[in-house]
């Protein structure tokens, strides 16, 4: 007799279905295809959100010793984190890798050393820059404020201070107040603020090809900085004093080379904005951590990687330049990692 294949039952059917037609969104009618700003390389763009809340409630019901419920997130900052330190969310899948370790230091925005561990942290290369066009002559981040310079900026949304709901510009702004000025000032000065969605969008290539701007305040540096210094930027050094005081703020630093844009003329300084860390509480079950290494590992083919190379598995537990740890693993992910052969140090 054939034996009967073994299926879902009917709620976890349709449960998975709808997660696998949420995925699919994004490779229908409502997205499509574009080019970065400044750079032939394509980019796929939605009408879609990317922020996501996921919840998938306990079965009470379970024969087995319990239920287990797990929620998600993905995107945004403080309130986020938060949310996992209370263990309103499972896990959070965020960009970049920074405010994991603010967090786990307890760097303001947060109050206190939170109770948060790694799961994974997803390699990409980042960092957040302060560029200035040559023909300003300005040569470093303090001579802005020296000579009260009234700079054409391009930046991301300006958003009230303090900025906690905005990863990007919270570090924008740790840089500024480590020199002594702040955006505010530089519209004081005579000076102009433009904003764009997102790194690579066209009205700052626009932007920087029509000498329209003449200082970009961001991240994605590898979406348009070649692009810029082949214009005529250069981008300004972190160091001295405004660096001891950023990285007093919680932000470890890179070195930004000619390998990654090579339109430089020497090595810069910038704030490390490397690494897509997965976050959970620290008291996370060890079997729910190790649960969702394996939902990983089952899924690697598919989940899309910022490096354009195949997610390695062992890259996830490992730390390198794209992909710094901002708090230690969870110890039900590394003993995942150690069983699987990706983690033997």
């Amino acid at each position: 007799m054939d034996k009967i294949p073994p299926r879902y039952n009917s709620g976890i059917q349709r449960s998975k279905g709808l997660l696998e037609i949420a995925s699919a969104l994004y490779e229908t009618s409502l997205s499509r295809e574009r080019t970065r700003g400044g750079t032939p390389a394509p980019q796929i763009d939605s009408r879609l959100g990317t922020r996501l809340s996921l919840r998938i409630d306990a079965k009470e019901d379970s024969p087995e010793a319990r239920g287990v419920g797990v929620s998600f997130g993905a995107g945004g900052f403080c309130d986020n984190i938060m949310q996992v330190a209370r263990q309103e969310m499972s896990l959070l899948w965020m960009n970049p890798n920074a405010p994991l370790a603010m967090a786990y230091k307890g760097c303001a925005p947060f109050p206190s050393p939170l109770p948060l561990r790694a799961l994974a942290v997803f390699p990409s290369w980042d960092a957040v820059v302060i560029a200035v066009h040559q023909s300003t002559g300005i040569t470093s981040i303090e001579q802005i404020k020296e000579r009260r310079y009234p700079l054409r900026v391009s930046t991301r949304a300006t958003i009230v201070p303090p900025f906690d709901e905005d990863v990007t510009m919270f570090a924008v702004n740790t840089i500024l107040n480590a020199a002594g000025f702040s955006l505010d000032d530089i519209r004081t000065w005579g000076g102009a603020v433009a904003t764009v969605p997102r790194p690579s969008h066209t009205d700052r290539s626009d932007a920087i090809a029509q000498g329209t701007a003449d200082a970009i305040f961001d991240e994605g540096v590898l979406s348009w900085g070649q692009f810029a210094i082949e214009r005529g930027f250069r981008i300004l050094p972190i160091e001295g004093a405004v660096r001891a005081r950023v990285e007093a703020a919680g932000y470890d630093m890179i070195e930004v080379t000619t390998d990654r844009l090579p339109g430089l003329q020497q090595p810069v300084t910038a704030i490390d904005f490397s690494g897509w860390p997965m976050i959970v509480h620290a008291d996370m079950p060890d079997d729910v951590a190790y649960a969702l290494c394996e939902a990983i590992e089952a899924r690697q083919l598919s989940i899309p990687t910022d490096n354009y190379r195949p997610l390695n598995m062992a890259e996830l537990c490992t730390v390198g330049d794209e992909r710094p740890r901002g708090a230690p693993l969870h110890p039900g992910a590394e003993r995942f990692y150690r069983a699987r052969g990706y983690l033997n140090a």
